[in-house]
C-alpha cells in the first residue's frame, strides 16, 4: 500500500487506485508506487483481472510538471528508464486489465491507460498526449502504443498538435472501447472485469501473452508463438476441466480451478 497508489482486491477483481488530489499529477513516487502494485497484482493468485482508476473525478492529468521542470538532460537520462518500465509493468500484467477513466487522462494520464488491454470512459472524458506543447514527447509509451492502437496517421494528429480528444472522439477512433455515463464508469469496469473472476486463468494469460507478443514481430513468428502458448495449455488442469465439462455438459458451464 502506497502513499497514493493502492491495489484493493474484492472477490478476485484487483483495482489499483490512483489518489493523489487534486490532479493524481504522475511524479516519481506515484510511478514507483504503480510498479509496485502492478508487480502485486501480477503475483497474487487471487487476482483474477485488474482495474486501473483514478477516481471519480479524473484519471490521472498527466506528469508532475513541476518535479519535472527542474530536472536537466542527465536527471531525465537516468530517470526515463524506469518512468517507461513503471508504466509497462501494467502492461505485463498478465491478466485482463481495464482502465477506467473519469475526467482527464492526458500525457502520462493517457499513456497509462494505454496499457490497459480495454479503456471504458466518462461521456465527459478527455484524453490526450500533449507533450509537444510542452516542447517535449510522450516519454511513457505514447508514441508507441497509440500508434499500434488507432494506427500512426491518428497516433500522428493528436501528438503533433497536442490537441485533446474528446470521449465521443476516442470511441470513434479505438482509443477507448466504451463510452458510459461518468457515474457508470467504474460499475462497468468492474462488470467488465468480473467476467474472469473464475476463468482459466493460464487461458487467458496465454492469450494476452500472445497478441502482446504476437503485434511484436512478423506474422510467422507471431503464429510460432501462439503454437507454443496453445500446447502448453494441455498441462494445465482448466484444460481438462474444460474439456471434460464441454463433453459432458455442453459450452460454458465448466468450474476452473486456475492451475
Amino acid at each position: 500500500m502506497g502513499e497514493f497508489v493502492s491495489l484493493e482486491v474484492v472477490d478476485g477483481i484487483g483495482t489499483i487506485r490512483l489518489d493523489r488530489p487534486k490532479m493524481n499529477a504522475l511524479n516519481a513516487q506515484v510511478q514507483e508506487e504503480i510498479r509496485s502494485c502492478a508487480h502485486e497484482a501480477a503475483a497474487r493468485d487471487d487476482v483474477k483481472a485488474v482495474i486501473v482508476y483514478g477516481g471519480e473525478r479524473v484519471f490521472a492529468a498527466g506528469a508532475d510538471i513541476k518535479e519535472m521542470a527542474e530536472m536537466s538532460y542527465t536527471d531525465m537520462v537516468q530517470r526515463s528508464g524506469a518512468l517507461t518500465s513503471s508504466f509497462s509493468a501494467v502492461a505485463a500484467i498478465p491478466k485482463p486489465v481495464v482502465a477506467a477513466i473519469t475526467g482527464y487522462a492526458l500525457g502520462g494520464g493517457c499513456e497509462l491507460a494505454l496499457c490497459a488491454d480495454i479503456r471504458i470512459a466518462a461521456d465527459n472524458a478527455v484524453l490526450g498526449q500533449p507533450e509537444v506543447l510542452l516542447g517535449i514527447i510522450p516519454g511513457a509509451g505514447g508514441t508507441q502504443r497509440l500508434s499500434r492502437l488507432v494506427g500512426p496517421s491518428k497516433a500522428k494528429d493528436i501528438i503533433f498538435t497536442g490537441r485533446f480528444v474528446k470521449a465521443d472522439e476516442a470511441l470513434a477512433i479505438g482509443l477507448v472501447d466504451k463510452v458510459v455515463a461518468a457515474d457508470e464508469v467504474y460499475p462497468a469496469a468492474h462488470a467488465w472485469a468480473a467476467q474472469f473472476a473464475n476463468a482459466a486463468s493460464y487461458a487467458l494469460r496465454a492469450a494476452k501473452e500472445s497478441i502482446d507478443r504476437g503485434l511484436e514481430v512478423d506474422l510467422q513468428t507471431g503464429l510460432e508463438i501462439e503454437r507454443q502458448q496453445f500446447a502448453a495449455l494441455f498441462a494445465t488442469q482448466d484444460r481438462t476441466i474444460g474439456m471434460t465439462s464441454f463433453v459432458e455438459n455442453g459450452p460454458g458451464k465448466a468450474q476452473f480451478t486456475g492451475s
